[in-house]
Formats: structure tokens, C-alpha cells, sequence
């Protein structure tokens, strides 16, 4: 192998790597993978969570709604439309005739107060005033349809 000429000037074979600095790109290298991990799964989370919550609102909408609209039907003595409001299930086991009869021999309702939406158990609280002054709490179950998504009354306790 032959000797390096001697004197000043001469370069070695090659360039030595830098030593200033290493660890701070290290460091600053991690802090970027880490924040872009925190960006990607927090945005992710944040949908997730965004989604629940509106999923809820909107059960809890339907619910007062549909509760309403079959509320107001019974007390407009329009029994076929508050027909239309019950379940699959609630129309199997009553037909509308049976229905429209049974709602008419009942007291009729001359007002209604609904309440908020139980999302865990699908019922609703409804204050209903008779016309002859009488008042009683009613509990309006909820199933919710496998075809349009939309919320039923599929029972009245």
C-alpha cells in the first residue's frame, strides 16, 4: 500500500462523518414520527367519537318526533295516521281496525307533554291530560326500523 506524500495539503481517502448534531435530528426526527402518529389516530378518534355523538342526537330526535307526531294523531282523533307511527311488530299484533276502534273507545287526550329520550333503554316519558281532567305518565317504547333506520312507537305503557 503506498505512504500518503508527507507534508501539508494532504486529503485523506475519504471524509469523515459529522459529529455535531447527531442526537438533536435524532431527537427532532422521533418528535415528527410522534406527532404525525398523534395526528393520524387523534383525528381517527376524534371521527369515532364524532359519530357517536351524533348517532345519539339523532336517536334522540327521531324518538321525540315520532313520539309527537303519534301523540298529536291520537289527540286529533286521526287514529289511522297514529297507526302509521307504530312498529312491524304492533301492527302484527293489532290490525288498524282494532286499533282505530280501541283509540276511539279510549278518553280522548287534549293535551301531551313528551319528554327526553332514554337512548339506553329506547323509551320515552309522556305526560298525557284527558279531557275529563285526569292525567297519567306514559312510557312510549321505541324500536327503531331495520329498513328505513328511522324510530317507531312500538308499545304505549
Amino acid at each position: 500500500m503506498p505512504t500518503p506524500p508527507p507534508g501539508p495539503g494532504v486529503a485523506p481517502p475519504f471524509a469523515a462523518p459529522p459529529t455535531e448534531g447527531g442526537r438533536s435530528r435524532l431527537w427532532l426526527g422521533l418528535g415528527a414520527g410522534a406527532l404525525a402518529v398523534l395526528l393520524c389516530c387523534g383525528g381517527g378518534g376524534s371521527a369515532v367519537v364524532g359519530l357517536l355523538v351524533s348517532g345519539v342526537q339523532a336517536i334522540e330526535e327521531q324518538g321525540r318526533t315520532v313520539s309527537d307526531d303519534y301523540f298529536r294523531a291520537l289527540s286529533d282523533g286521526e287514529f289511522g295516521r297514529a297507526y302509521d307511527q307504530l312498529c312491524e311488530d304492533a301492527k302484527r299484533r293489532e290490525s288498524r281496525q282494532e286499533f282505530e276502534r280501541r283509540a276511539a273507545a279510549e278518553p280522548q287526550i287534549s293535551s301531551y307533554d313528551v319528554g327526553e329520550v332514554d337512548t339506553t333503554t329506547l323509551t320515552v316519558p309522556v305526560d298525557v291530560t284527558y279531557a275529563g281532567g285526569d292525567s297519567e305518565r306514559q312510557q312510549v317504547m321505541l324500536q327503531q326500523d331495520q329498513q328505513t333506520g328511522g324510530m317507531e312507537v312500538c308499545g304505549v305503557n
